[in-house]
Protein backbone atom coordinates (compact mmCIF):
# COMPACT_ATOMS: atom_id res chain seq x y z
CA UNK A 1 0.00 0.00 0.00
CA UNK A 2 1.11 3.45 -0.90
CA UNK A 3 0.84 6.10 1.30
CA UNK A 4 2.67 10.16 1.33
CA UNK A 5 4.31 11.77 4.19
CA UNK A 6 1.35 13.67 5.25
CA UNK A 7 -0.43 10.18 5.60
CA UNK A 8 2.37 8.24 7.66
CA UNK A 9 2.65 11.55 9.98
CA UNK A 10 -0.92 11.39 10.67
CA UNK A 11 -1.54 7.62 11.13
CA UNK A 12 1.86 7.36 13.45
CA UNK A 13 -0.04 10.29 15.37
CA UNK A 14 -2.91 8.12 15.75
CA UNK A 15 -1.33 5.66 16.63
CA UNK A 16 0.50 7.08 19.43
CA UNK A 17 -3.10 7.89 20.98
CA UNK A 18 -2.88 11.87 19.29
CA UNK A 19 -6.42 13.12 19.39
CA UNK A 20 -6.61 16.68 19.05
CA UNK A 21 -3.87 18.60 16.50
CA UNK A 22 -3.64 22.43 16.99
CA UNK A 23 -2.96 23.87 13.57
CA UNK A 24 -3.12 27.09 10.96
CA UNK A 25 -3.30 26.14 7.60
CA UNK A 26 -0.06 25.69 5.29
CA UNK A 27 0.38 24.56 1.75
CA UNK A 28 2.95 22.53 3.03
CA UNK A 29 1.15 21.33 5.50
CA UNK A 30 -2.03 19.66 3.34
CA UNK A 31 -1.17 16.04 2.47
CA UNK A 32 -0.81 15.36 6.27
CA UNK A 33 -4.11 18.01 7.04
CA UNK A 34 -6.12 16.04 4.47
CA UNK A 35 -5.14 12.96 6.54
CA UNK A 36 -6.21 13.53 9.60
CA UNK A 37 -10.07 12.90 9.72
CA UNK A 38 -9.32 9.59 8.24
CA UNK A 39 -7.45 9.02 11.09
CA UNK A 40 -9.77 9.89 13.80
CA UNK A 41 -7.59 12.94 14.67
CA UNK A 42 -9.65 16.25 14.86
CA UNK A 43 -8.49 19.54 13.65
CA UNK A 44 -8.55 22.85 15.54
CA UNK A 45 -7.30 25.36 13.75
CA UNK A 46 -6.63 29.11 15.16
CA UNK A 47 -5.76 32.81 13.67
CA UNK A 48 -2.56 32.81 14.57
CA UNK A 49 0.35 29.78 14.71
CA UNK A 50 1.52 31.00 18.41
CA UNK A 51 -2.09 30.56 19.59
CA UNK A 52 -2.46 26.90 18.66
CA UNK A 53 1.53 26.65 20.03
CA UNK A 54 0.04 27.78 23.38
CA UNK A 55 -3.23 25.42 23.21
CA UNK A 56 -0.97 22.45 22.78
CA UNK A 57 1.14 23.76 25.64
CA UNK A 58 -2.54 23.92 27.80
CA UNK A 59 -3.47 20.90 26.25
CA UNK A 60 -0.83 18.87 27.74
CA UNK A 61 -0.87 20.55 31.19
CA UNK A 62 -4.90 19.52 31.36
CA UNK A 63 -3.98 15.97 30.22
CA UNK A 64 -0.68 15.09 31.41
CA UNK A 65 -0.23 13.87 27.55
CA UNK A 66 1.86 15.80 24.92
CA UNK A 67 -0.26 18.41 23.28
CA UNK A 68 0.83 18.78 19.56
CA UNK A 69 0.91 21.56 17.17
CA UNK A 70 1.45 21.39 13.16
CA UNK A 71 2.08 24.77 11.50
CA UNK A 72 3.51 25.74 8.49
CA UNK A 73 7.79 26.45 7.28
CA UNK A 74 8.65 30.03 8.03
CA UNK A 75 6.77 32.56 9.60
CA UNK A 76 4.68 30.16 10.73
CA UNK A 77 7.73 28.82 12.35
CA UNK A 78 8.64 32.07 13.41
CA UNK A 79 5.19 33.08 14.81
CA UNK A 80 4.67 29.63 17.08
CA UNK A 81 8.48 30.33 19.12
CA UNK A 82 7.32 31.94 21.63
CA UNK A 83 5.11 28.92 22.58
CA UNK A 84 8.11 26.77 21.95
CA UNK A 85 9.88 29.31 24.30
CA UNK A 86 6.87 28.71 26.93
CA UNK A 87 6.66 25.28 26.95
CA UNK A 88 10.80 25.00 27.00
CA UNK A 89 10.88 27.01 30.64
CA UNK A 90 8.02 25.60 32.04
CA UNK A 91 8.86 21.80 31.03
CA UNK A 92 6.29 21.13 28.82
CA UNK A 93 6.09 18.12 26.51
CA UNK A 94 4.57 19.05 23.07
CA UNK A 95 5.40 17.96 19.57
CA UNK A 96 5.96 20.51 17.28
CA UNK A 97 5.55 19.53 13.51
CA UNK A 98 6.70 22.25 11.03
CA UNK A 99 6.77 21.93 7.41
CA UNK A 100 9.63 23.34 5.00
CA UNK A 101 10.61 23.99 1.27
CA UNK A 102 11.82 20.83 -0.28
CA UNK A 103 15.25 19.59 0.71
CA UNK A 104 16.67 19.95 -3.35
CA UNK A 105 16.12 23.85 -3.27
CA UNK A 106 18.07 24.12 -0.57
CA UNK A 107 20.05 27.38 -1.23
CA UNK A 108 18.16 28.61 -4.14
CA UNK A 109 16.06 31.43 -1.98
CA UNK A 110 12.93 29.46 -2.37
CA UNK A 111 9.63 30.60 -0.30
CA UNK A 112 9.37 30.76 3.30
CA UNK A 113 12.81 29.43 3.61
CA UNK A 114 16.41 30.50 3.89
CA UNK A 115 16.32 29.89 8.13
CA UNK A 116 17.75 27.00 9.92
CA UNK A 117 14.65 25.64 11.82
CA UNK A 118 16.62 23.30 13.61
CA UNK A 119 19.18 25.34 14.76
CA UNK A 120 16.78 27.82 15.53
CA UNK A 121 14.70 25.80 17.59
CA UNK A 122 17.54 24.12 19.91
CA UNK A 123 17.55 26.93 22.55
CA UNK A 124 14.35 25.95 23.14
CA UNK A 125 13.40 22.38 22.72
CA UNK A 126 14.86 18.94 23.85
CA UNK A 127 15.01 17.32 20.46
CA UNK A 128 14.82 19.08 16.88
CA UNK A 129 14.73 17.09 13.90
CA UNK A 130 14.58 17.18 10.29
CA UNK A 131 13.19 14.25 8.03
CA UNK A 132 14.85 13.60 4.96
CA UNK A 133 13.67 10.21 4.25
CA UNK A 134 9.45 10.01 3.95
CA UNK A 135 9.64 6.19 4.97
CA UNK A 136 11.46 7.40 8.50
CA UNK A 137 8.43 9.29 9.73
CA UNK A 138 6.98 7.18 11.61
CA UNK A 139 10.18 6.16 13.95
CA UNK A 140 10.56 9.91 14.40
CA UNK A 141 7.38 10.82 15.90
CA UNK A 142 7.86 7.67 18.58
CA UNK A 143 11.15 9.19 18.89
CA UNK A 144 10.37 13.02 19.38
CA UNK A 145 7.16 12.03 21.71
CA UNK A 146 9.50 9.59 24.04
CA UNK A 147 12.09 12.58 24.18
CA UNK A 148 9.00 15.09 25.03
CA UNK A 149 7.74 12.96 28.12
CA UNK A 150 11.31 11.27 29.13
CA UNK A 151 13.28 12.74 32.54
CA UNK A 152 12.15 16.52 32.37
CA UNK A 153 9.43 16.72 30.16
CA UNK A 154 9.48 19.60 27.10
CA UNK A 155 8.59 20.24 23.56
CA UNK A 156 10.36 18.80 20.49
CA UNK A 157 10.25 19.58 16.79
CA UNK A 158 10.14 17.26 13.92
CA UNK A 159 10.55 19.71 10.55
CA UNK A 160 9.19 17.87 7.72
CA UNK A 161 9.80 19.25 4.20
CA UNK A 162 7.44 19.33 2.17
CA UNK A 163 8.79 17.06 -0.56
CA UNK A 164 9.02 14.22 2.27
CA UNK A 165 5.48 15.55 3.05
CA UNK A 166 4.13 14.82 0.06
CA UNK A 167 6.10 12.17 -1.45
CA UNK A 168 4.55 8.63 -2.09
CA UNK A 169 5.91 5.58 -0.23
CA UNK A 170 5.55 1.79 0.19
CA UNK A 171 4.22 1.25 3.41
CA UNK A 172 6.21 -1.73 3.46
CA UNK A 173 9.29 -0.01 3.69
CA UNK A 174 8.69 2.24 7.33
CA UNK A 175 9.30 0.41 10.32
CA UNK A 176 6.19 -0.81 12.84
CA UNK A 177 5.90 1.67 15.41
CA UNK A 178 5.97 1.02 18.82
CA UNK A 179 4.71 3.75 20.57
CA UNK A 180 3.48 2.13 23.78
CA UNK A 181 5.87 1.78 26.40
CA UNK A 182 5.33 0.26 29.54
CA UNK A 183 8.20 2.05 31.55
CA UNK A 184 8.69 2.51 35.32
CA UNK A 185 9.03 5.51 36.78
CA UNK A 186 12.35 5.94 38.95
CA UNK A 187 12.07 5.35 42.39
CA UNK A 188 13.67 6.63 45.34
CA UNK A 189 16.84 4.49 46.79
CA UNK A 190 16.00 3.12 50.64
CA UNK A 191 18.86 4.96 52.02
CA UNK A 192 17.75 7.95 50.59
CA UNK A 193 13.94 7.45 51.99
CA UNK A 194 15.65 7.02 55.39
CA UNK A 195 17.67 10.08 55.30
CA UNK A 196 14.90 12.20 54.23
CA UNK A 197 12.22 10.60 56.89
CA UNK A 198 15.35 11.16 59.91
CA UNK A 199 15.68 14.75 58.51
CA UNK A 200 11.53 15.50 58.63
CA UNK A 201 11.90 13.35 62.45
CA UNK A 202 13.60 16.20 63.86
CA UNK A 203 11.50 19.71 62.02
CA UNK A 204 9.65 21.16 63.82
CA UNK A 205 8.51 23.78 60.99
CA UNK A 206 8.36 21.21 58.04
CA UNK A 207 6.87 22.38 55.20
CA UNK A 208 6.43 20.79 51.41
CA UNK A 209 6.64 22.74 47.98
CA UNK A 210 5.30 21.34 44.38
CA UNK A 211 6.16 22.11 41.31
CA UNK A 212 5.54 20.79 37.71
CA UNK A 213 7.19 17.64 38.41
CA UNK A 214 4.47 16.74 40.81
CA UNK A 215 1.71 17.39 38.89
CA UNK A 216 3.28 15.86 36.12
CA UNK A 217 3.86 12.60 38.00
CA UNK A 218 0.16 12.39 39.31
CA UNK A 219 1.00 12.64 43.06
CA UNK A 220 -2.17 14.36 44.24
CA UNK A 221 -3.16 11.45 46.96
CA UNK A 222 0.22 10.20 47.91
CA UNK A 223 1.41 14.17 48.64
CA UNK A 224 -1.84 14.12 50.51
CA UNK A 225 -1.56 11.72 52.72
CA UNK A 226 1.96 12.04 52.86
CA UNK A 227 1.46 15.58 54.35
CA UNK A 228 -1.39 14.62 56.93
CA UNK A 229 1.35 12.08 58.51
CA UNK A 230 4.13 14.41 58.87
CA UNK A 231 1.75 17.66 59.75
CA UNK A 232 3.19 19.81 56.55
CA UNK A 233 1.52 22.55 55.30
CA UNK A 234 1.49 22.33 51.42
CA UNK A 235 2.78 25.27 48.79
CA UNK A 236 1.89 25.45 45.35
CA UNK A 237 3.47 28.04 43.87
CA UNK A 238 2.74 28.33 39.73
CA UNK A 239 1.71 24.58 38.25
CA UNK A 240 0.40 23.01 41.78
CA UNK A 241 -3.29 24.55 41.96
CA UNK A 242 -5.56 22.16 43.08
CA UNK A 243 -2.83 19.16 43.65
CA UNK A 244 -4.01 19.39 46.89
CA UNK A 245 -7.95 20.45 47.56
CA UNK A 246 -7.87 24.79 48.63
CA UNK A 247 -9.98 24.00 51.28
CA UNK A 248 -7.95 21.28 52.76
CA UNK A 249 -6.20 22.37 56.29
CA UNK A 250 -3.07 21.77 55.15
CA UNK A 251 -3.28 24.03 51.75
CA UNK A 252 -0.97 26.74 52.24
CA UNK A 253 -1.46 28.81 49.03
CA UNK A 254 0.90 29.51 46.40
CA UNK A 255 3.74 31.95 45.58
CA UNK A 256 2.43 34.90 47.46
CA UNK A 257 1.70 32.98 50.55
CA UNK A 258 5.42 31.16 50.44
CA UNK A 259 7.02 34.58 50.39
CA UNK A 260 5.04 35.72 52.94
CA UNK A 261 5.59 33.45 55.38
CA UNK A 262 9.15 33.91 56.76
CA UNK A 263 7.98 37.15 58.15
CA UNK A 264 4.33 36.39 59.03
CA UNK A 265 5.09 33.16 60.48
CA UNK A 266 8.63 32.48 60.60
CA UNK A 267 11.25 30.43 58.77
CA UNK A 268 10.65 26.91 57.90
CA UNK A 269 13.18 24.73 59.20
CA UNK A 270 12.50 21.40 57.03
CA UNK A 271 11.75 22.24 53.14
CA UNK A 272 10.88 19.48 50.81
CA UNK A 273 10.98 20.50 47.17
CA UNK A 274 8.95 18.41 45.63
CA UNK A 275 9.70 18.31 41.50
CA UNK A 276 10.30 22.09 42.24
CA UNK A 277 12.90 24.15 40.83
CA UNK A 278 14.48 26.92 43.06
CA UNK A 279 14.26 30.02 41.51
CA UNK A 280 11.28 33.25 40.64
CA UNK A 281 8.63 31.14 42.39
CA UNK A 282 10.80 30.26 45.71
CA UNK A 283 12.32 33.40 46.18
CA UNK A 284 15.28 33.79 43.67
CA UNK A 285 18.65 33.71 45.22
CA UNK A 286 16.89 35.68 48.21
CA UNK A 287 15.29 32.62 48.93
CA UNK A 288 12.06 32.32 50.57
CA UNK A 289 13.46 29.78 53.06
CA UNK A 290 17.00 30.88 53.08
CA UNK A 291 18.06 28.73 56.77
CA UNK A 292 16.63 25.77 55.79
CA UNK A 293 17.36 22.41 55.55
CA UNK A 294 16.23 21.15 52.40
CA UNK A 295 15.21 17.93 50.63
CA UNK A 296 14.74 17.93 46.87
CA UNK A 297 13.18 15.30 44.40
CA UNK A 298 13.33 16.01 41.05
CA UNK A 299 14.04 14.01 37.96
CA UNK A 300 16.51 16.56 36.82
CA UNK A 301 19.49 16.19 38.75
CA UNK A 302 20.70 19.72 37.12
CA UNK A 303 17.89 21.11 39.15
CA UNK A 304 18.96 19.35 42.68
CA UNK A 305 20.89 22.50 44.30
CA UNK A 306 20.68 25.21 42.34
CA UNK A 307 20.34 27.73 44.10
CA UNK A 308 20.57 26.19 47.75
CA UNK A 309 22.93 23.37 48.84
CA UNK A 310 20.55 20.23 49.51
CA UNK A 311 20.46 18.08 52.74
CA UNK A 312 18.89 14.98 50.84
CA UNK A 313 18.98 15.19 47.49
CA UNK A 314 17.10 12.51 45.16
CA UNK A 315 16.54 12.03 41.97
CA UNK A 316 13.38 9.73 41.05
CA UNK A 317 9.79 10.68 40.09
CA UNK A 318 8.02 12.48 42.84
CA UNK A 319 4.74 10.03 42.94
CA UNK A 320 7.52 7.07 43.32
CA UNK A 321 9.16 9.08 46.07
CA UNK A 322 6.60 9.77 48.11
CA UNK A 323 5.27 6.31 47.64
CA UNK A 324 8.16 5.17 49.86
CA UNK A 325 8.41 8.29 52.09
CA UNK A 326 4.82 7.76 53.09
CA UNK A 327 5.12 3.92 53.51
CA UNK A 328 8.31 4.87 56.15
CA UNK A 329 6.75 7.44 57.66
CA UNK A 330 3.75 5.34 59.20
CA UNK A 331 6.14 3.75 61.43
CA UNK A 332 7.65 6.99 62.57
CA UNK A 333 6.87 9.67 65.00
CA UNK A 334 6.85 13.34 63.89
CA UNK A 335 6.36 16.66 66.03
CA UNK A 336 3.03 18.00 66.70
CA UNK A 337 3.08 21.14 64.36
CA UNK A 338 -0.69 21.81 64.32
CA UNK A 339 -0.29 25.47 65.60
CA UNK A 340 2.53 25.68 62.89
CA UNK A 341 0.26 24.45 60.09
CA UNK A 342 -2.50 25.97 60.85
CA UNK A 343 -0.60 29.64 61.29
CA UNK A 344 0.90 28.74 57.55
CA UNK A 345 -2.07 27.77 56.09
CA UNK A 346 -3.58 31.43 57.64
CA UNK A 347 -1.13 33.52 55.39
CA UNK A 348 -2.77 32.97 52.67
CA UNK A 349 -6.13 35.22 53.58
CA UNK A 350 -3.58 38.01 54.26
CA UNK A 351 -5.19 40.15 51.79
CA UNK A 352 -8.75 40.37 53.25
CA UNK A 353 -7.75 42.36 56.41
CA UNK A 354 -5.95 44.78 53.69
CA UNK A 355 -9.00 45.78 51.22
CA UNK A 356 -12.01 46.29 52.99
CA UNK A 357 -13.43 49.41 51.05
CA UNK A 358 -14.46 49.02 47.64
CA UNK A 359 -15.11 52.50 46.78
CA UNK A 360 -12.69 54.41 44.23
CA UNK A 361 -11.53 57.78 43.84
CA UNK A 362 -11.68 57.46 39.88
CA UNK A 363 -15.56 55.71 40.44
CA UNK A 364 -14.11 52.29 38.26
CA UNK A 365 -14.17 49.32 39.65
CA UNK A 366 -11.57 48.39 42.39
CA UNK A 367 -9.78 45.40 40.94
CA UNK A 368 -10.22 43.20 44.37
CA UNK A 369 -13.60 43.35 44.37
CA UNK A 370 -13.95 42.81 40.75
CA UNK A 371 -12.02 39.62 40.92
CA UNK A 372 -14.05 38.44 43.85
CA UNK A 373 -17.37 38.91 42.28
CA UNK A 374 -15.99 37.41 39.21
CA UNK A 375 -14.77 34.13 40.30
CA UNK A 376 -18.24 34.22 42.71
CA UNK A 377 -19.99 34.06 39.23
CA UNK A 378 -18.01 31.44 37.64
CA UNK A 379 -19.70 28.06 37.67
CA UNK A 380 -18.63 25.03 39.79
CA UNK A 381 -15.71 22.86 38.59
CA UNK A 382 -14.52 26.40 36.25
CA UNK A 383 -10.99 25.78 35.06
CA UNK A 384 -9.07 29.63 35.31
CA UNK A 385 -6.81 30.67 32.74
CA UNK A 386 -4.88 33.80 34.03
CA UNK A 387 -2.90 35.77 31.47
CA UNK A 388 -1.57 39.18 32.42
CA UNK A 389 0.57 41.34 34.82
CA UNK A 390 -2.01 42.35 37.74
CA UNK A 391 -5.45 41.16 36.35
CA UNK A 392 -4.66 37.37 37.48
CA UNK A 393 -2.59 38.01 40.46
CA UNK A 394 -5.83 39.67 41.34
CA UNK A 395 -8.22 36.95 40.67
CA UNK A 396 -5.39 34.60 42.46
CA UNK A 397 -6.87 35.82 45.87
CA UNK A 398 -9.83 34.34 45.26
CA UNK A 399 -9.42 31.36 43.32
CA UNK A 400 -10.17 27.88 45.20
CA UNK A 401 -8.36 24.95 42.89
CA UNK A 402 -10.12 21.93 44.76
CA UNK A 403 -7.85 19.42 41.57
CA UNK A 404 -5.70 19.27 39.45
CA UNK A 405 -6.02 20.79 36.13
CA UNK A 406 -7.87 23.93 37.91
CA UNK A 407 -5.38 26.69 36.87
CA UNK A 408 -3.24 27.83 33.82
CA UNK A 409 -0.97 30.65 34.07
CA UNK A 410 2.22 32.20 33.44
CA UNK A 411 5.35 30.41 33.94
CA UNK A 412 8.69 31.56 33.74
CA UNK A 413 8.93 33.30 30.44
CA UNK A 414 6.42 35.61 31.74
CA UNK A 415 4.64 35.53 27.90
CA UNK A 416 1.68 37.81 28.11
CA UNK A 417 -0.79 36.33 25.30
CA UNK A 418 -0.84 33.16 26.14
CA UNK A 419 -4.23 33.60 27.70
CA UNK A 420 -6.32 32.57 24.11
CA UNK A 421 -4.47 29.88 23.95
CA UNK A 422 -4.25 27.86 27.13
CA UNK A 423 -8.21 28.47 27.02
CA UNK A 424 -8.71 27.28 23.84
CA UNK A 425 -6.42 24.26 24.44
CA UNK A 426 -7.85 24.12 27.96
CA UNK A 427 -11.28 23.58 26.76
CA UNK A 428 -10.49 21.19 24.02
CA UNK A 429 -9.01 19.09 26.74
CA UNK A 430 -12.19 19.17 29.41
CA UNK A 431 -14.76 19.97 27.03
CA UNK A 432 -17.04 19.07 29.85
CA UNK A 433 -15.40 22.14 32.28
CA UNK A 434 -16.51 25.82 32.11
CA UNK A 435 -13.43 27.72 31.16
CA UNK A 436 -13.09 31.20 32.49
CA UNK A 437 -10.35 33.56 30.95
CA UNK A 438 -9.15 36.47 33.00
CA UNK A 439 -6.60 39.02 31.40
CA UNK A 440 -5.77 42.62 31.25
CA UNK A 441 -6.44 44.56 28.48
CA UNK A 442 -2.82 44.52 27.64
CA UNK A 443 -2.38 41.17 27.56
CA UNK A 444 -6.10 40.42 26.19
CA UNK A 445 -5.26 42.07 22.27
CA UNK A 446 -2.59 40.02 21.88
CA UNK A 447 -4.63 37.67 20.27
CA UNK A 448 -8.21 39.13 20.74
CA UNK A 449 -8.65 37.42 16.63
CA UNK A 450 -9.15 34.51 18.75
CA UNK A 451 -12.68 35.00 19.64
CA UNK A 452 -13.15 33.58 15.90
CA UNK A 453 -11.28 30.14 16.96
CA UNK A 454 -13.67 29.98 19.82
CA UNK A 455 -17.11 30.64 17.80
CA UNK A 456 -16.09 28.14 15.21
CA UNK A 457 -14.66 24.88 16.85
CA UNK A 458 -17.85 25.75 19.23
CA UNK A 459 -15.78 26.35 22.57
CA UNK A 460 -18.04 28.86 24.75
CA UNK A 461 -14.57 30.46 26.33
CA UNK A 462 -16.00 33.15 28.87
CA UNK A 463 -13.21 35.96 28.65
CA UNK A 464 -13.60 38.62 31.34
CA UNK A 465 -11.56 41.70 30.64
CA UNK A 466 -9.82 43.88 33.13
CA UNK A 467 -10.11 47.26 31.63
CA UNK A 468 -8.06 50.04 33.60
CA UNK A 469 -6.72 51.57 30.71
CA UNK A 470 -2.75 50.83 31.09
CA UNK A 471 -0.16 47.87 31.00
CA UNK A 472 -0.97 47.97 34.88
CA UNK A 473 2.30 46.43 36.40
CA UNK A 474 4.49 48.32 33.94
CA UNK A 475 2.81 52.12 34.59
CA UNK A 476 2.84 51.08 38.20
CA UNK A 477 6.52 50.34 38.11
CA UNK A 478 7.26 53.19 36.26
CA UNK A 479 5.66 55.29 38.18
CA UNK A 480 7.41 53.64 41.63
CA UNK A 481 10.25 54.30 40.42
CA UNK A 482 10.08 57.79 37.83
CA UNK A 483 7.24 59.21 39.55
CA UNK A 484 4.68 60.56 36.85
CA UNK A 485 7.15 62.01 34.68
CA UNK A 486 8.14 58.26 34.02
CA UNK A 487 4.76 57.33 32.44
CA UNK A 488 5.86 56.04 29.19
CA UNK A 489 3.78 53.70 26.49
CA UNK A 490 2.05 52.28 29.31
CA UNK A 491 -1.49 53.65 28.58
CA UNK A 492 -3.95 52.36 26.95
CA UNK A 493 -8.11 53.45 25.30
CA UNK A 494 -10.94 52.35 27.31
CA UNK A 495 -11.91 50.08 24.23
CA UNK A 496 -14.41 47.90 23.47
CA UNK A 497 -13.11 44.85 23.31
CA UNK A 498 -16.37 43.16 24.32
CA UNK A 499 -18.10 44.32 20.97
CA UNK A 500 -14.53 41.96 19.49
CA UNK A 501 -16.87 39.01 20.80
CA UNK A 502 -19.91 40.35 19.23
CA UNK A 503 -18.12 40.84 15.93
CA UNK A 504 -16.97 37.20 15.76
CA UNK A 505 -20.51 36.03 16.43
CA UNK A 506 -20.21 35.66 20.55
CA UNK A 507 -21.40 37.36 23.55
CA UNK A 508 -20.50 40.33 25.18
CA UNK A 509 -21.11 42.61 27.70
CA UNK A 510 -19.87 45.92 29.29
CA UNK A 511 -19.84 46.22 33.02
CA UNK A 512 -19.63 49.66 34.90
CA UNK A 513 -20.28 48.61 38.72
CA UNK A 514 -19.33 46.01 40.74
CA UNK A 515 -22.72 45.04 41.70
CA UNK A 516 -23.82 44.06 38.24
CA UNK A 517 -20.40 42.10 37.81
CA UNK A 518 -20.87 38.98 39.43
CA UNK A 519 -24.56 38.17 37.62
CA UNK A 520 -22.72 39.28 33.90
CA UNK A 521 -20.52 36.53 34.31
CA UNK A 522 -23.11 34.02 35.15
CA UNK A 523 -24.92 35.72 31.93
CA UNK A 524 -21.74 34.88 29.71
CA UNK A 525 -21.78 31.40 30.96
CA UNK A 526 -25.33 30.79 30.81
CA UNK A 527 -25.20 32.13 26.80
CA UNK A 528 -23.36 28.92 25.65
CA UNK A 529 -21.37 30.43 22.97
CA UNK A 530 -17.60 32.68 23.53
CA UNK A 531 -18.46 35.31 25.30
CA UNK A 532 -16.44 38.78 26.51
CA UNK A 533 -16.92 40.68 29.85
CA UNK A 534 -15.33 44.19 29.39
CA UNK A 535 -14.61 45.39 33.00
CA UNK A 536 -14.03 48.95 34.24
CA UNK A 537 -11.26 48.45 36.34
CA UNK A 538 -9.16 51.19 38.54
CA UNK A 539 -6.10 51.75 36.92
CA UNK A 540 -4.40 53.16 40.39
CA UNK A 541 -4.87 50.10 42.85
CA UNK A 542 -1.82 48.30 43.05
CA UNK A 543 -0.97 45.08 43.00
CA UNK A 544 1.19 44.22 46.40
CA UNK A 545 2.91 41.81 43.54
CA UNK A 546 3.97 44.56 41.70
CA UNK A 547 5.40 46.16 45.24
CA UNK A 548 7.16 43.16 46.07
CA UNK A 549 8.99 42.88 42.65
CA UNK A 550 10.46 46.37 42.61
CA UNK A 551 12.12 45.34 45.73
CA UNK A 552 13.39 48.52 47.71
CA UNK A 553 12.69 51.38 45.33
CA UNK A 554 14.08 54.39 47.92
CA UNK A 555 17.49 52.92 47.96
CA UNK A 556 20.39 54.73 47.85
CA UNK A 557 23.38 52.36 47.75
CA UNK A 558 21.93 50.31 44.68
CA UNK A 559 20.64 50.50 41.13
CA UNK A 560 16.55 50.09 41.30
CA UNK A 561 15.51 47.74 38.55
CA UNK A 562 12.37 46.16 38.30
CA UNK A 563 11.73 42.52 38.39
CA UNK A 564 15.14 41.54 39.45
CA UNK A 565 17.70 41.95 42.47
CA UNK A 566 18.35 45.84 42.77
CA UNK A 567 21.96 46.24 41.31
CA UNK A 568 24.68 47.56 43.56
CA UNK A 569 26.14 50.92 42.81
Amino acid sequence: MTMTGGELLARAMRNAGVEKVFTLHGGHLDAFLIACEPNGIRLIDTRHEATAGHAADAYARMTGKPGVCVVTSGPGFTNVYSAMANAYLDSIPVLFVVGAPPIRESETNPLQGGIDQIAASAPVTKWAHRATNTERIPELVDLALRHAVSGRPGPVLLEVPIDIMFRPVDESATRKQRSSFEVAAPAPAASQVEAAIKLLESAQRPILVTGGGAVFSGCGPELLAFAEAIGAPVFTPNKGDGIIPASHPLAAGGATPLALTKQMVGSPDVVVLLGCRAGMFTGGRVSAFPDAEIIQIDLDLVEIGRLQNVAVPIVADCKQTLAALLETARTRTFADTTQWAKEVASVKDFHRAIYTDPTTASGRIHPYFAAKAIVAGAPENTVYVLDGGEAPAWAGFHIQAEQPASVLRLGYLGCLGVGQGFAIGGKSAAPDRPVLLIAGDGAVAFHIQEFDTMVRHGLPVVTVVFNNLTWGMSIHGQKAVYGDSGVVVSELADSAYEQVAVAFGGYGERVDRLEDLEEAVRRAFESGRPACINVAVDPDVVHPLTTSMLGDVTSTTEIVIPYYENIPR
